[in-house]
């Protein structure tokens, strides 16, 4: 066959270098939005506030709110956040601050800065995220958060009178003595119960340990003697009756074998506030602030509670500081001149 020059020899190909142009990155810009409404910007929000690590309770509180704030954005035609100002956001303000529920109450300063911060949230995102150029949010002002005493404290003599409601001769009467044990000798967070796993629970050290409460933050408690003889024995007799599903180690089970649910949870204790005829507001967090205040009023450090319950913040431990009288009324009766400890007859017969 005859050699042509416009064919490679065998053996011999042509080296191609790639262009500069063909090596350089491309950069990857924020795809933009194809929207009809603040709906698709909620959901990419969500999903970042997922991958910088927030928990997924987290996640999901900060999407509700958001999603009544985009209803109310809706109802008045504003579907673009390029168009959402600061008067239109302190109108969404004052919209919460007019705010009434079923009962005629007005939200408290604590509800409104909760349904608000989430909006400052979104917005310091939407200019991160270069959706927008201004922070129509930056200068809004949220309301005060006011640390106000707990509504009621439960009694010692309460505390136990709940306790011993529950029929212990039936499983779900041990299952609920358990819990009411638990939420009382520990203080913890309804969730925290929730979300507690046979393994958290240590005879032998008689810890019980907490994963990922709140703000993402393991705590090992002291569990006490009557507490871990309750959950002993609910392991023993009752959870093994109780389970109907496949086993996920879940500790506390319902009477259908499933995890609680914080709001069923809730619910159950009511039920024996209700049979033991103690008319104080809430349910779960009573026992933790019973703990906190019993703990208190026994000379308990105020350290060793912020422990106990999990607070950053020393300030917030501080309020059961208020609440625990018992110490203030001793001192008040042994050094007050006006004690009046016993009346004299002379000030029963001038009150007749």
């Amino acid at each position: 066959m005859p050699y042509r020059k416009d064919r490679p020899r065998r053996g011999v190909y042509k080296k191609t270098r790639p262009s500069k142009k063909a090596l350089a990155p491309t950069p990857k810009a924020t795809p933009p939005i194809d929207h009809n409404g603040l709906y698709p910007y909620l959901l990419r929000f969500s999903e970042w506030a997922a991958m910088s690590g927030n928990s997924p309770t987290t996640v999901k509180s900060r999407e509700q709110v958001l999603r009544r704030f985009i209803a109310w954005c809706d109802e008045r035609g504003l579907d673009d956040p390029n168009t959402i100002t600061r008067p239109m956001l302190e109108r969404y303000q004052a919209y919460l601050y007019h705010y009434r529920k079923a009962n005629g109450d007005p939200l408290s300063p604590g509800s409104q800065h909760a349904l608000l911060a989430p909006v400052k949230a979104f917005f310091k995102w939407l200019v991160q995220q270069n959706y927008l150029l201004h922070n129509p949010a930056s200068e809004l002002v949220l309301p005060k958060q006011i640390r106000g005493l707990p509504p009621a404290i439960l009694t010692v003599e309460e505390v136990d009178q709940l306790i011993h409601l529950p029929d212990t001769d039936t499983p779900y009467g041990i299952r609920d003595r358990a819990i009411l044990e638990t939420l009382y000798s520990t203080g913890i967070r309804r969730m925290e119960l929730v979300n507690l796993s046979v393994y958290d629970i240590d005879a032998a050290r008689k810890t019980l340990l907490v994963r990922q409460g709140k703000g993402r933050k393991d705590r090992l408690l002291p569990l006490g003697e009557r507490a871990l003889h309750w959950i002993d024995r609910y392991r023993q007799d009752a959870r093994p009756r109780l389970l109907t599903h496949e086993d996920d180690r879940t500790l506390f089970l319902t009477d259908y074998g499933e995890p609680w649910h914080k709001n069923r949870l809730s619910d159950l204790v009511r039920k024996y506030l209700h049979h033991a005829q103690i008319d104080k507001p809430g349910a779960c967090h009573l026992f933790r602030h019973a703990m906190a205040t019993h703990m208190l009023e026994n000379g308990a450090d105020i350290r060793y509670i912020q422990q106990m319950l999990g607070h950053s913040d020393l300030s917030t431990t501080q309020i059961y500081t208020q609440v625990s009288i018992q110490k203030l009324r001793d001192i008040h009766a042994a050094t007050h001149p006006a004690r009046l400890e016993k009346a004299t007859e002379t000030d029963q017969l001038t009150a007749k």
